[in-house]
């Protein structure tokens, strides 16, 4: 009798006891597979790779509590490159997709995938080291060179902000907390000039409010909170 073929070890890490459980069932029916490890998030999935069993593919839920898919695969990514990492979701979206690629997956599956597309996804990271799905080529082809909704949208609304607006806009959101004037006498203009900068921001983005701006300014990345 010859020597038996040693299975890729498979680490499964999603917080969901039941999909992770049906995973191991489902991944080990393959022939070519083993569970060797599970954890319920990154953290979990840290402490039980340190010392633990040698992993060949790292197959990640991307939204788990403590510490998400996100995060664990840009860990992976960071400290051990050659274990293969898979981002898994129920979430069918280009910017999951794109988020995943840069945070370092090698592919990305949906949680509803057939059991022989699991095996074509191993099969092809184990041959060539990555998975690529039509949902990750047009995430990455069609995103304007990778970039997720939200950052198009800032884009868009950066664009519309003048230098002299967004220069009058930090000063709002200042901690000194400056009246206009004194935003005036930093930025060498009148008064009546500081309140067009305002009233111009207002008209655009439709804000009401000294309060609103430093909102705006916020959720948009202008300032940190």
């Amino acid at each position: 009798m010859g020597a038996t073929t040693p299975k890729h070890a498979v680490a499964l890490v999603d917080d969901h006891t039941l999909v992770r459980k049906g995973l191991v069932g489902l991944i080990g029916s393959l022939g070519d597979y083993e569970v060797v490890l599970e954890a319920g998030n990154g953290k979990e999935f840290q402490k039980a790779l340190s010392g633990g069993p040698h992993v060949d593919i790292a197959i990640v839920d991307l939204h788990m509590p403590v510490m998400d898919g996100y995060d664990t695969i840009a860990w992976i990514k960071e400290t051990s490159p050659e274990l293969r990492a898979i981002a898994l979701t129920f979430e069918h979206s280009e910017d999951a997709v794109i988020r995943a690629v840069r945070s370092g997956a090698r592919g990305f599956i949906l949680k509803d995938i057939e059991p022989l597309e699991l095996k074509c996804a191993l099969d092809s990271l184990m041959l060539t080291g990555y998975y690529h799905t039509d949902l990750v080529q047009s995430g990455l082809m069609n995103s304007f060179g990778g970039r997720t909704a939200q950052e198009r949208e800032q884009a868009r609304v950066l664009g519309m902000i003048t230098p002299r607006e967004l220069e009058f806009l930090k000063l709002v959101c200042s901690a000194e907390e400056p009246t206009y004037e004194r935003i005036g006498d930093v930025m060498d203009v009148h008064r009546r000039t500081v309140d067009g900068y305002r009233q111009a921001l207002f008209d655009k983005f439709d804000i009401k409010s000294k309060t609103g701006l430093v909102l705006f300014a916020m959720k948009w990345g202008i300032v940190k909170p």
